[in-house]
């Protein structure tokens, strides 16, 4: 691990168990660089992501203090729950305004195609497990450690036609008879979705971080739909402070966290997002995401990561359903993981949109 990112894992540490309260001050850059043995600028790097996630802020003349402040929540805390008025939007103004995410190369997509087909024919008109091809569920969650520090078996892991797809199975798995939170304004198909598979929706008012917290301790939805990176059409992203205020919710009301993740592979950080999924302790975490973003809206393949604790459930209502994904698209997908061509592709995304976002700020 580069030191920064040891700097930053150790502070992150310290700030979330509370030896640097909220308000406290941090130790300045060069006190943190003597005492580490390292440059200036590998502290400001650490630094830097700290800020970036809302664990501290800076302040000029001043240094840095620590703004992470889950443990002030508290469950009815809040004012009162206020009635979202702001509609969604439709997939066509998403379509129009959603920022571009980089095409993967067609050529290295059909060679690969070329390859599985001539390599192992037979393996292509092989039923598709219920949860998934394997090779693609074990491809997967050897990435996710790798690149996401993402833990999740193979078995852990569900692949569905489509995020709609997946919205649609969380809603027969976890039952119609339960309130599904949604934030507003958001995403119109993930509305859309969960009233077509009959569920009970209320939408929750976005405030500069996330869902209002008056809002999130006050609703009667017991599963609550997210998207912590970049919400849709708003650009709202969750600070550290309020996705551990999600998770305090979803373990005081014994809550369903469905988090939505479609982009955050293309952050412009120098290190992958924290997941929810990935921060969860007591497995009250589903997570979703897609291909459409990263490889292309052709490919139709998303997959679901399931708490260990919900895999019992989710076999048994849904452990009959055929796989939607043809098994060809599978194993090309598996291959593109495995061989390591689409993290160079991620790589390179997020190279780009680094260097857009400093060139932005020189302006």
């Amino acid at each position: 691990m580069p030191k920064y990112l040891e700097i930053y894992e150790e502070l992150k540490k310290d700030i979330t168990d509370g030896i640097y309260p909220n308000g406290g001050k941090i130790p300045g850059k060069r006190t943190m660089a003597d005492e580490k043995g390292v440059s200036v600028i590998t502290v400001e790097h650490a630094y830097e992501l700290l800020a970036e996630e809302g664990y501290i802020d800076s302040r000029q003349r001043s240094g840095y203090y620590v703004s992470y402040s889950a443990g002030d929540f508290f469950p009815g805390a809040s004012a009162g729950h206020t009635s979202a008025t702001v509609r969604p939007v439709f997939e066509e103004e998403k379509k129009n305004t959603a920022p571009p995410a980089g095409s993967f190369s067609p050529s290295i997509y059909a060679k690969t195609a070329r390859k599985i087909l001539s390599g192992n024919p037979k393996s292509v008109m092989e039923k598709s497990p219920a949860f998934g091809n394997e090779s693609l569920r074990l491809a997967l969650s050897e990435y996710l450690l790798r690149s996401r520090h993402i833990k999740a078996n193979p078995d852990q892991i569900l692949i569905g036609a489509g995020a709609e797809y997946l919205y649609g199975v969380i809603v027969r798995t976890l039952g119609r008879d339960k309130i599904y939170g949604i934030e507003s304004p958001g995403y119109r198909r993930i509305e859309q979705t969960y009233l077509d598979d009959g569920a009970k929706i209320e939408l929750l008012p976005l405030g500069k971080d996330g869902i209002k917290s008056s809002s999130l301790w006050n609703t009667k939805a017991r599963v609550l739909h997210i998207t912590p990176y970049r919400s849709f059409p708003t650009g709202v992203t969750a600070s550290a402070g309020k996705k551990a205020e999600y998770l305090k919710w979803s373990t005081s009301v014994n809550g369903i966290l469905v988090e939505d993740d479609f982009e955050s592979e293309f952050t412009p950080s120098r290190k992958a997002e924290d997941t929810l999924f990935s921060l969860d302790k007591a497995g009250t975490v589903l997570y979703i995401n897609t291909f459409t973003k990263t490889i292309g809206p052709s490919v139709r393949i998303a997959y679901l990561l399931i708490p260990k604790n919900l895999l019992k459930l989710f076999r048994e209502r849904i452990g009959e359903y055929a796989c939607p994904v043809p098994t060809l698209d599978q194993l090309i997908l598996a291959e593109l993981i495995e061989n390591g061509d689409f993290e160079r592709h991620i790589n390179r995304v997020r190279r780009q949109n680094r260097l857009n976002r400093m060139k932005k700020e020189k302006k």
